[in-house]
């Protein structure tokens, strides 16, 4: 079935998105909590630092003790101590007084700065200073970074190593997450062959799909595995129906058109609930999307390039936000360095090369040349209001790298 009515894209990401699901929640050790979504609040154990604590190596001392020291003038002060990191001094700094002390130990008692030791020079048990601090220097204040019971990162909070370093910090051995969806790539068509070196036969074609659409389900923080379906009605609808007892999330390539064998829409509307099929997008408008036993199913062109686009524009955003993590494009203006013709009524995707400031469209945009998005970079978008552009008008474009997990 073919609905004869094309959906604008906003229509179709309506009726995809009305059924968007948001995954439950597992606690994991925090050595694997990089690149995954915080599903609670972090409140912090910790005061951090827990202390005061010297931010250089050199001598906690009294700052008005070095009050005037310089090259010229230099001062001496009495070594009564030595604290290394992971220790303390019981000895309480007095006029004239100073202990060595390393980078992130505790300040002792008495002393209100620290001099770096690039300042002094050692004989014995006395050090010569030749410059000076003022109270507070060199010192990392306790609680500085973190205060105990602060929330220091929100639920929804995408874990970057930054983050970590910051859970860590707070006290945390374990974190509570979104759980990674779990994607079933069904491959579809008689005609494709693993890849091989070997001569191909006249009907042949090698089954790059599997690799691209597995890869972007991985960029998209999710688990991926792959299965294959011939292109009759019971083997794509035994494929799409035990699929849709194991996975969360299922996504199709070819059998999405209009031609004898393309059954794919067929088996989802016989199996559940058909949300859409035919979108007016270029490439890729044959694309479609249902539901089969509370299953999400994105089912996309075989051609490989029309494939990718059509996973950029519906997918991506629905793998994401099952996990807690908002998607939006990050569009950025630049400067077309070609004429691009459109149509009212249609939305493009055209890739393109950009820079810092101009963005040239690949000439060749055949939705099955694969080369033509390994030498892009980016897409400009042309709404569906929009007839094209002109050379050197001003158009939106979204570079593949920052739609990225």
């Amino acid at each position: 079935m073919f609905l004869s009515k094309l959906d604008s894209i906003d229509e179709a990401r309506e009726k995809i998105y009305a059924h968007q699901k948001i995954n439950g929640t597992e606690i994991i050790p925090i050595k694997e909590a990089h690149k995954r979504v915080l599903a609670k609040d972090i409140l912090s154990f910790h005061d951090s630092p827990p202390f005061d604590k010297s931010a250089m190596d050199g001598f906690a001392l009294n700052a008005k003790d070095t009050f005037g020291a310089s090259n010229s003038l230099p001062k001496n002060l009495k070594i009564i101590d030595a604290i290394g990191a992971g220790s303390e001094s019981n000895k309480t700094v007095g006029e004239n007084e100073a202990i060595i002390i390393a980078t992130g130990a505790p300040i002792p008692k008495g002393a209100d700065a620290v001099l770096m030791k690039e300042y002094t020079t050692v004989e014995d048990d006395e050090v010569t200073i030749t410059s000076q601090v003022t109270p507070g220097e060199n010192i990392s204040p306790k609680a500085e970074d973190i205060k105990k019971g602060d929330v220091v990162l929100k639920q929804n909070t995408f874990i970057r190593y930054q983050e970590m370093g910051l859970i860590a910090s707070a006290g945390y051995s374990e974190v509570e997450v979104y759980k990674k969806p779990n994607v079933k790539v069904i491959i579809t068509g008689n005609e494709l062959v693993d890849p091989t070196k070997e001569p191909l036969n006249s009907a042949q074609i090698i089954n790059s799909n599997q690799f691209t659409i597995s890869s972007m389900v991985e960029d998209c923080g999710a688990n991926v595995s792959i299965g294959r379906a011939y292109d009759t009605f019971d083997d794509v609808k035994n494929a799409i129906d035990e699929a849709s007892k194991e996975y969360d999330v299922i996504i199709t390539t070819g059998g999405t058109a209009l031609s004898k064998g393309d059954v794919v829409l067929d088996v989802v509307e016989d199996l559940g609930e058909l949300l859409c099929h035919g979108v007016s997008i270029r490439p890729g408008k044959p694309f479609g999307a249902g539901i089969v036993n509370g299953s999400i199913v994105f089912a996309l062109s075989g051609q490989p390039v029309a494939a990718m686009t059509q996973f950029d524009m519906f997918a991506r955003k629905y793998l994401f936000e099952m996990q807690g993590r908002k998607f939006d494009y990050h569009v950025v203006e630049r400067i077309s360095q070609l004429k691009i013709p459109s149509q009212l009524g249609r939305t493009d995707f055209i890739r393109t090369v950009s820079d810092d400031v101009n963005s040239t469209h690949v000439l060749n945009r055949g939705s099955g040349i694969i080369r033509s998005m390994v030498e892009a970079n980016s897409y400009i978008i042309i709404d569906e209001n929009d007839e094209g552009y002109q050379k050197d008008d001003i158009v939106d474009v979204v570079f593949f790298d920052s739609m990225i997990w």
